[in-house]
């Protein structure tokens, strides 16, 4: 390869330098977590395991920017154009005009035309494919160069020393020209090659996480990019027909937000009653107890209330179908269908096995922020457990996610199924701190039959009752009865009844 003194550099005007402008990915949250993209000027190097989507990568990037006029040059070391026509095929792109530079390895190629563009890893230099690739550079002119893979350069090295001394004369050579390069390579578990990051501007890396059941988990993570702010963290991701999008994670502290402070109606008379005039808006309500005992159907209640208000609402089920949802809402009197055909719900099944924990998040940031939801249902969090990596970390992530809803005025209800039925009952989650009201769900036992309580045990907003009501779920109704004053031991599940008349709802 040529070397600094022997080539004529271009000039390159410091008021017309790229190293202030940013070059967009082109890739849905990825730009996001870059600040908008990456500083123009300088090498990048993007590394991951094999099938982690580097390639992918590179080539939105790649024809985002050639979409956009730019020149951009792609020189593809391990892979074929015709691989890379497939590629692009499998996600409904075009490679079209993207220059694509084939540096293929193939042994004893018979087309005497293509040994500028094919070689034997036996018979050439490390420093006569560097060459080539900068001959190529000063013909296209690139403002965007991929280079794909740097794997294939480290065998051809022999040694660290060359590699490292062959990437030095490219980063020269490169940002003399000020172009964008953006380096793939695999990371191999049994070959640590950290010469390259100590010299490219930036490193990022894509994982891939095995689960015992259900999808891969895939996530990246910006490890520096010099003089510039980034999102910091691992961002989860995934690899759609149409590209990679990335679901930036969620820093609550970003999306200030200043909300009218007020007290929203349940639409259960006697239930705002317990609440001494209801919900606050921008609160979160956690609604335990065990399964089956109306936690659902109250939630459901909640958010069609706020949809007959006139406002919009979101509801995440990890644990129905969207017709059991509706059908079961509907004989309790809350008929979310209208709702949804005209778009003020927004109604989701999630499969906890094939979510990424960052989609769910993102998802409820777009329903708030381009459907307007005020109202938020999440049912259940045990759901959303399962789709996490371990309980800590759903603490975590539901902490800032409720931070971020109350800083935008949304008021949020999650149900959690607790273990048991009647006697000792528990949870293998306890985010019970992260609520701003918690109502608690029982069974209880009485004229031999079973029956359920409601009670509000916290609300951090104002005054409540502390008394325990019977629940009754009828059809076309929710009815919330007089407190038990007669009983003692209902959260117990066998209450000793200590009055002299019937106290209890009708059947």
């Amino acid at each position: 390869m040529e070397t600094a003194a022997q080539r004529k550099r271009p000039y390159r005007d410091p008021s017309k330098s790229g190293h202030r402008v940013r070059v967009a990915l082109g890739i849905p949250g990825f730009d996001d977590v870059l600040q908008g993209g990456l500083p123009a000027g300088h090498l990048y190097l993007l590394e991951g395991m094999p099938g982690s989507g580097k390639t992918t990568v590179a080539l939105q990037f790649a024809l985002h920017n050639l979409a956009l006029g730019k020149s951009v040059l792609y020189v593809a070391l391990s892979e074929s154009r015709q691989e890379l026509v497939d590629v692009c095929s499998s996600h409904g792109w075009n490679l079209g005009d993207l220059n694509v530079f084939e540096l293929t390895p193939q042994v004893n190629s018979p087309r005497g035309d293509q040994l500028y563009s094919v070689f034997n890893p036996d018979d050439v230099e490390l420093s006569q494919i560097t060459d080539l690739i900068s001959r190529k550079a000063q013909e296209v002119k690139p403002e965007i160069v991929v280079i794909d893979s740097l794997s294939e350069l480290r065998l051809l090295a022999h040694d660290s020393f060359r590699f490292r001394r062959q990437m030095l004369s490219l980063k020269m050579f490169f940002e003399d020209w000020n172009c964008t390069v953006l380096l793939l390579d695999d990371v191999v578990p049994d070959l640590q090659e950290p010469q390259v990051h100590s010299i490219v501007h930036g490193v990022m890396a894509l994982e891939t996480l095995k689960r015992d059941f259900g999808i891969e988990r895939r996530r990246l993570r910006v490890q520096i990019i010099r003089g510039s702010k980034f999102r910091e963290g691992f961002h989860d991701y995934r690899i759609l027909t149409g590209g990679l999008v990335v679901y930036p994670r969620l820093v609550a502290a970003e999306h200030r937000h200043v909300h009218k402070k007020e007290l929203l109606q349940t639409g259960i008379a006697p239930l705002d009653q317990m609440l001494c005039g209801g919900i606050g808006r921008g609160s979160a309500t956690l609604l335990m107890g065990p399964a089956g005992v109306g936690k659902s159907s109250m939630s459901a209640r909640f958010a069609c209330s706020a949809l007959e208000r006139g406002e919009s609402a979101a509801i995440y089920t990890f644990d129905e179908t969207i017709q059991a949802y509706l059908d079961r809402s509907a004989s309790l009197g809350a008929n979310l269908r209208p709702f949804l055909e005209s778009g003020k719900l927004h109604l989701v099944q999630l499969d906890p096995a094939e979510l990424p924990p960052g989609e769910f998040v993102t998802d409820i940031r777009h329903a708030v922020v381009d459907r307007q939801a005020s109202v938020v249902v999440i049912d259940s969090l045990n759901g959303c457990l399962n789709a996490m990596p371990d309980e800590s970390f759903l603490q975590l992530q539901m902490h800032e996610l409720l931070t971020y809803l109350n800083m935008q005025g949304v008021t949020t209800f999650m149900v959690l199924a607790q273990q048991g039925i009647v006697g000792p009952i528990a949870s293998n989650i306890d985010v019970s701190y992260l609520a701003d009201s918690i109502i608690l769900f029982r069974y209880f036992e009485a004229t031999g039959g079973v029956r359920k309580a409601i009670s509000i045990f916290k609300k951090r907003s104002g005054p409540h009752e502390t008394t325990i009501r019977e629940l009754q779920l009828k059809p076309g109704n929710i009815v919330v009865g007089e407190p038990l004053k007669n009983f003692q031991g209902v959260l117990t599940g066998t209450p000793v009844y200590s009055g002299q008349a019937q106290p209890l709802l009708d059947v």
